[in-house]
């Protein structure tokens, strides 16, 4: 198994009481309440932490994007991946950019010249993670949702035609049309670098992903265990009908996670930031999450019944746990929580959300330590074919 330290950078010094007073905390939320100050330190402290993880052995440190809103402070990812680059030179360690929001670009191209330009830079050690984006940032970008699935495919195909194939050609699209595509400077991995696709679970995303053109890595975020289980599953029946067994490296889980010296205690120290988490910066009306047009009907309600009450519906500590949606507690807790849904799924790929809402730097960098050397080696084994367990 794999794993990644993935990092919000959420402005976690918000006045909540103030935030409360707003609709949602995203779009719509005064900037006035971010301290210029106070957020330049968090970047680092974020950064600090994610170097952290990367010297204790995890296999990649995961940067997204995010606009508008205390949720994220990384509106282009691309530049908080060139200095993990920077800081992590000399390690294998991978940088998995895991949130590209494709449709609300003008230009694709400007991604595709980034990521071979940081593949460049870092070695080959670049993952382009591709998504839609949320609902909300179709409002704080002015792209209309009604073709966020047309931009999202198109703009793929450009970068990765852009990445693979000779330049200068014409690329002519309904979205997108240039008359000059010759990417300047090339990726170092060949063909290109790898893909992931983080997602809701979409059912249109998961037959797309799941295409032996493709076979991309499906990492399933913030979502209750068996929907994650349940989703998993429809990959590997989708790739059945194509005619082929999914690997476990095909196969994702993002997650909060936060271990200490016992439940208890991994409880009491996490229980006000993970509830700030699901119940203030992921607060937002469902026309914000969802709006008109952004997925189909069925996807629509697929991902309802998934996200029920996670972002309009004030949730408990108990509740979070109940729904299987934070993996919290002792190290032998947290790694039984891992290996009883790998058991059921197979996935290979852990993503763990190291830093939420409003947790301070001391607990994030003893959860972090704890789970490098507490959790990761007794899970590494997880997923390994028998032949290469006797090459050992």
């Amino acid at each position: 198994m794999k794993f990644h330290a993935f990092h919000l950078m959420p402005y976690r010094h918000l006045d909540l009481a103030e935030a409360n007073k707003h609709r949602s905390y995203w779009s719509v939320l005064p900037n006035r309440l971010y301290d210029p100050g106070k957020g330049a330190d968090l970047y680092q402290e974020y950064l600090d932490q994610l170097v952290l993880a990367a010297k204790l052995g995890f296999d990649g440190v995961c940067v997204n994007e995010h606009h508008q809103t205390a949720y994220g402070l990384m509106p282009a990812p691309n530049l908080i991946a060139s200095i993990l680059i920077d800081r992590t030179r000399g390690m294998r360690t991978r940088i998995p950019i895991i949130g590209r929001a494709l449709p609300l670009l003008n230009n694709p191209l400007t991604v595709a010249e980034e990521y071979a330009m940081l593949d460049n830079l870092s070695h080959g050690r670049i993952v382009a993670g591709f998504v839609r984006g949320i609902g909300c940032e179709y409002h704080a970008s002015g792209v209309n949702p009604i073709y966020s699935h047309d931009r999202f495919h198109e703009a793929h195909d450009l970068i990765v035609r852009a990445w693979t194939e000779p330049g200068p050609f014409e690329f002519e699209g309904e979205q997108y049309n240039f008359k000059y595509v010759n990417t300047w400077p090339r990726p170092v991995q060949r063909p290109h670098p790898p893909v992931w696709i983080p997602s809701q679970g979409s059912a249109e995303t998961i037959e797309w992903a799941a295409d032996p053109k493709r076979k991309y890595p499906f990492i399933i975020t913030f979502s209750p265990i068996e929907s994650v289980l349940r989703f998993h599953e429809i990959y590997k029946q989708q790739a059945r009908k194509y005619g082929y067994e999914a690997d476990g490296s095909q196969l994702g889980w993002a997650v909060p996670v936060y271990v200490a010296e016992s439940d208890e205690i991994a409880i009491k120290e996490s229980a006000q930031h993970i509830e700030a988490l699901f119940n203030n910066f992921l607060y937002m009306p469902l026309e914000m999450l969802l709006p008109p047009g952004y997925t189909s009907i069925n996807s629509l309600k697929a991902i309802l019944s998934t996200k029920k009450g996670m972002t309009t519906v004030k949730q408990t500590m108990k509740d979070i746990l109940e729904k299987g949606t934070f993996a919290v507690g002792s190290p032998e807790t947290v790694r039984r929580k891992i290996e009883e849904a790998h058991a059921r799924s197979g996935f290979k790929v852990l993503v763990t959300m190291v830093q939420f809402g409003t947790l301070p730097d001391h607990l994030v960098r003893k959860s972090i330590e704890m789970f490098a050397k507490e959790v990761m080696p007794k899970l590494r084994h997880l997923g390994e074919s028998a032949a290469a367990k006797a090459a050992e």
